[in-house]
């Protein structure tokens, strides 16, 4: 892979669009995503710990600002990397490095449903249970399709709304630069592809880590590939039991690994302390497990609070962690830019011990904890009286042609009360999108508003 196609400033959508002076394309994307509605409902979405008993606990909006912040750190230090000692890119390129690794970490939950991550499971176990038995709509999915709803991935919704969703509707979404779209994609295959890739997605012997999930849905493999032809980013080919070609998967653009390292640095450290801050975790443990991200340091501050030393000790974990992540990005650089590099820069850093050690608590202390348990049975329920609540919409709509004036009155109150989109569907496999549009785009508090309306019938 090079840089020169790397870092293409071509907006989706708009090919010809000429940058403005003073404002350069990567801004205008990180603009665009400010000010955009799914953006904004971040406020309102789980990160980890329920938002109820403490306002100082994360929510997926003030993650995303962290991880991008973040991001930027871990973008100006490669990109410094990359054109003074590697003469690999302009100085001037340093920036747009910079700019679009902060793309790709202020979108990177964009797709993320309510309820935290449980809310992902939640949409995928309700589609599990339909497909078992399908009727109405759900019939006309083929198996290839089934994949993308029993196991809904918000990575993908992620890319569907960037790209299809907003703004631009059906023709480039918010229009972003190609070079930032390409480090948002985590996981750059179709949902059946990785299905059905086999071993030939291993790589030394280890799953190449884009294959851990899937990034796009089948109706938007063609718009990736097209950013992935653009951008010079290679791929190999699926095929099936017959020796048939069904699809293809990508390597990573090489700043989606910063991107992935920018938000696995914030999820570990901001979790942990959203643990103390909680009461889960004590904050002797926590200052423990951050000081060994840290860099060495002689400084004491005796009359801090507890508190205080905790969020002191967070604030050098994370430049402990950059650097760390940095200094693996130059150690792999090499098979990062031929596509081979399969694991995450953080396994890959002098700190994946320390970083592992930090998971096991958030597996044993933190994901076990009574409100979050509490917050997962909620929201599982409150999804699936969302999605039992508008299927029958969509098995009317159907039955009438996609007309919606053809609906009984109940239906189309529901429609009109919800703004659900009937009026651009025309098949059984838009309308199941459509559905998991609207589901996976409410906050917490709108998907429980509807839950109770739509379940009062």
């Amino acid at each position: 892979m090079k840089w020169e196609s790397l870092l293409d400033l071509e907006r989706l959508g708009a090919p010809n669009y000429m940058q403005k002076k003073h404002r350069s394309a990567y801004l205008q994307d990180m603009d665009r995503i400010l000010f955009s509605q799914p953006f904004r409902r971040l406020a309102n979405k789980t990160q980890v710990h329920p938002l109820y008993d403490n306002d100082h606990l994360h929510q997926r909006l003030i993650h995303s600002i962290e991880v991008t912040s973040v991001g930027r750190s871990l973008g100006i230090e490669v990109g410094d990397w990359l054109a003074d000692e590697h003469g690999e890119i302009e100085s001037s390129q340093i920036e747009v490095v910079a700019g679009l690794v902060q793309t790709a970490c202020m979108a990177h939950d964009i797709g993320n449903p309510p309820f935290g991550h449980s809310g992902e499971e939640a949409i995928a176990s309700w589609f599990r249970e339909k497909f078992e038995h399908p009727t109405g709509i759900l019939e006309d999915i083929s198996e290839e399709q089934r994949q993308e709803f029993n196991f809904f991935e918000g990575n993908a919704q992620g890319f569907r709304i960037l790209t299809r969703t907003e703004m631009y509707k059906n023709d480039g979404g918010l229009r972003l630069t190609l070079g930032g779209l390409g480090a948002f994609t985590k996981y750059p295959v179709s949902a059946n592809a990785r299905r059905l890739v086999g071993n030939h997605g291993n790589l030394n012997g280890t799953r190449y880590i884009g294959l851990k999930k899937y990034g796009f849905f089948q109706n938007d493999t063609r718009t990736f590939e097209y950013i992935a032809n653009k951008l010079g980013i290679p791929k190999d080919e699926v095929r099936n039991s017959k020796g048939e070609l069904i699809g293809h998967w990508w390597r990573r653009h090489p700043l989606a690994f910063l991107m992935e390292a920018a938000d696995d640095i914030c999820y570990n450290i901001m979790d942990l302390e959203d643990a103390y801050l909680a009461g889960d975790v004590a904050s002797d443990l926590v200052i423990n497990l951050l000081k060994k991200l840290a860099p060495p340091s002689n400084e004491a501050y005796p009359d801090h609070s507890e508190a205080d030393n905790v969020s002191r000790c967070r604030a050098s974990a994370i430049n402990g962690a950059i650097s760390a992540c940095v200094e693996a990005f130059k150690d792999n650089y090499t098979r990062i830019m031929d596509g081979s590099f399969s694991i995450s820069l953080v396994e890959a850093s002098i700190k994946a011990e320390e970083f592992n050690e930090i998971k096991k608590i958030a597996k044993d202390r933190i994901f076990k904890a009574k409100r979050k348990t509490e917050l997962e049975i909620f929201g599982r329920n409150v999804i699936h009286k969302v999605l039992d609540g508008l299927l029958p919409l969509l098995n009317e709509a159907n039955l009438a042609g996609w007309n919606t004036a053809n609906l009984s009155s109940y239906h189309e109150q529901v429609a009109r009360a919800l703004g659900f989109p009937l009026d651009s569907l025309t098949n059984s496999y838009d309308a199941l999108h459509a559905l998991t549009d609207f589901v996976s785009g409410t906050t917490d508090r709108y998907a429980v508003k509807v839950a109770d309306m739509l379940g009062k019938r």
